[in-house]
């Protein structure tokens, strides 16, 4: 069967993965309830689709991130003011915009249920190989996502993929064009290299050469922009004791759970399709070839292993494991629920062909006792009204605190303390509150940092809400020589050995391609490499580049030399010696693996005509 049978008959999948999907589509979350009128000011519009300055407020914040993550952990992402990062930001989210456009206008959709089964089977949402509630809440939370809220990403990201895909799919390449690349790709050179280092060690700096970069460069050297917050904490698990419950309602809900305890039973199969290339009458004539097999004392295993084609199962001998009633196909759950153990279905037919069902085993549902069930019970019990609570509450609280100069008012009104977070920028905190997104986003607004007002509802995790307040606003500062003395030391003997590096480097370059009859050539040690591809290994890529860059050496004429800059600061000279084409011609692998580079290659191009002509078309107001 298909492996869709197998990826949902395991054990565990089959009883909870109705109320996972259930949790997954019904909670919202707060940020989805509270997106707040405040930061909905118009910052642009694409063909009647609003962008706010919220929605612009969290793209400039991811922005900043993946410039801060590419830059290195030694980069100050305060430096990045919005100012700057305000139209690239802008600017992808108009994208954004015009891309789910056209995937709807396409008739492009993705399922609930689909979407549920992408959440379920990424991996990073699992522990030890499961869903995990916990870990995907952990997950979104860290990257500034409600539940609902990032399911609607999700959805939109599939959308777009599904957009994307389908133009870049369309791509091919020719076999001329494969033939001139693979040409080109395959070419090797022979060179010589001398590597001028760059040895910032060796370099003496004059006494006052630090202070007199220092001064010359203060503004390079400031403290990041930080801030204090005040904050108040309402979290969901104070209303549990505000529900009562009712003991008759909790044992009838304790028996409702033991009785969808169904018995488990653990199948095996073998699987004749039915398709294109195999009619019903051929696939019925094989199973029944196999099933007389069986019958003359055949091994099942063994015969799911050769001729079963589920390919999911066969190398498991067709076993799919353990699973209870509404996973299977309706005709092959009645065929498993008709047998006894060890005993083989007659020939069963569902959507998917022809089979041969073996039970290998059935497990009876362990029954847990009341008692034992008794807190998870209460907690079920009360979830909906306890939820119904933390959301009027919620409510409540984002509208005192938005009449509320300060949080005095609104922490005495719900009896919740004051607190203080540790001093952090715009890049947050490793813990705490400033480690979610969120918290930094209000903490860094307008609203908050500039008016002084108090922030939205900001949803750290599904139980917990807070609000924030300004408490202290640290204006970047000149850090002390002594704090950065070693830092311009590095730099400055980093620049000095360059610049040696470079000067040594065009000085013999200089003399190398001096006329052969003149004098006074440069006497260089040269490191040969025969043969090299464009991807050797061992050799500097920024080396390579250049070799393969440089014109083909002619008979008879000037050797070709050039230099090329290292990272570390160091200069290598090259002289092209030799270039050899291919001399084998191309296997069928190779071409294949030719035209998918060059197809993926024209899809990415085509895309972009694709948006070119999308952006072209389309009524933008900024």
């Amino acid at each position: 069967m298909l492996q869709h049978i197998r990826d949902n008959s395991q054990g565990w999948i089959a009883k909870t993965i109705v109320g996972l999907i259930i949790v997954l589509m019904t909670f919202t979350g707060i940020d989805a309830i509270f997106n707040g009128d405040r930061s909905r000011q118009k910052v642009a519009e694409v063909n009647g689709e609003v962008i706010d300055q919220a929605q612009l407020t969290r793209a400039i914040s991811m922005q900043r991130a993946q410039f801060a993550q590419q830059l290195g952990g030694g980069f100050d992402s305060s430096l990045l003011q919005d100012a700057f990062l305000r139209a690239p930001a802008l600017n992808s989210l108009i994208e954004r915009i015009l891309l789910l456009q056209s995937a709807r206008a396409a008739g492009f959709a993705y399922s609930g249920r689909a979407l549920d089964q992408v959440i379920l089977q990424t991996p990073e949402f699992q522990v030890d190989g499961k869903f995990s509630a916990d870990r995907f809440d952990q997950v979104i939370r860290n990257m500034g996502y409600g539940r609902l809220e990032f399911r609607q990403l999700l959805e939109q990201e599939m959308l777009i993929g599904q957009l994307r895909a389908g133009i870049m799919g369309s791509a091919f390449a020719t076999d001329p064009q494969v033939q001139a690349f693979a040409r080109l790709d395959r070419q090797t050179r022979d060179f010589s290299m001398h590597l001028f280092r760059a040895d910032p060690e060796a370099i003496t700096l004059p006494a006052d050469a630090v202070q007199q970069y220092y001064s010359e460069h203060k503004a390079q050297f400031r403290s990041p922009e930080q801030v204090v917050v005040s904050y108040i904490e309402l979290k969901k698990d104070r209303f549990f004791n505000q529900v009562s419950v009712d003991e008759q309602q909790l044992k009838a809900l304790y028996e409702q759970q033991v009785a969808a305890l169904g018995e488990q039973r653990r199948a095996a199969h073998i699987l004749i399709r039915v398709d294109d290339q195999t009619s019903d009458g051929q696939a019925r004539k094989k199973i029944g070839e196999i099933r007389s097999e069986l019958d003359q004392g055949a091994d099942f295993a063994t015969l799911a292993r050769k001729d079963s084609q589920d390919k999911g199962s066969a190398s498991e001998g067709g076993d799919l494991g353990f699973a209870g009633p509404g996973v299977y196909d309706p005709a092959f759950e009645k065929a498993l629920f008709a047998l006894q153990e060890g005993q083989v279905s007659a020939p069963v037919r569902t959507a998917f062909g022809w089979h041969l069902i073996r039970l290998e085993a059935v497990k009876a549902p362990e029954i847990p006792s009341f008692d034992s069930l008794r807190p998870e019970l209460e907690r079920q019990f009360k979830a909906t009204e306890v939820e119904q609570l933390f959301v009027s509450a919620v409510k409540q609280l984002d509208a005192a605190a938005y009449e509320a100069a300060d949080l005095v008012q609104p922490a005495s009104e719900f009896g919740l303390k004051i607190q203080t977070s540790v001093p952090f920028a715009r890049t947050g905190a490793e813990q705490g509150i400033a480690a979610n997104p969120g918290v930094i986003q209000a903490a860094f607004s307008d609203p908050v940092l500039v008016d002084g007002t108090n922030s939205g509802v900001i949803e750290l995790d599904p139980e917990t809400a807070v609000v924030l307040h300004l408490k202290e606003h640290r204006e970047p500062e000149t850090l002390p020589l002594e704090q950065v003395q070693e830092q311009i030391a590095r730099q400055l003997r980093q620049e000095k050995a360059t610049g040696q590096a470079r000067q040594a480097a065009e000085a013999a370059l200089a003399s190398l391609q001096k006329p052969a009859a003149e004098e006074g050539g440069a006497s260089l040690e040269w490191q040969t490499v025969e043969a090299a591809g464009r991807h050797q290994e061992g050799i500097d890529p920024l080396v390579l580049g250049q070799v393969f860059r440089m014109p083909a050496v002619q008979k008879a004429g000037p050797v070709n030399y050039a230099s090329v800059a290292l990272g570390d600061g160091s200069i290598a000279v090259v002289r092209l010696e030799g270039v050899a084409e291919p001399a084998e011609a191309l296997t069928d692998a190779q071409k294949l693996e030719y035209r998918r580079l060059l197809a993926s290659r024209e899809g990415q191009q085509a895309f972009s005509a694709f948006m070119e002509r999308v952006r072209a078309a389309a009524d933008i107001e900024r």
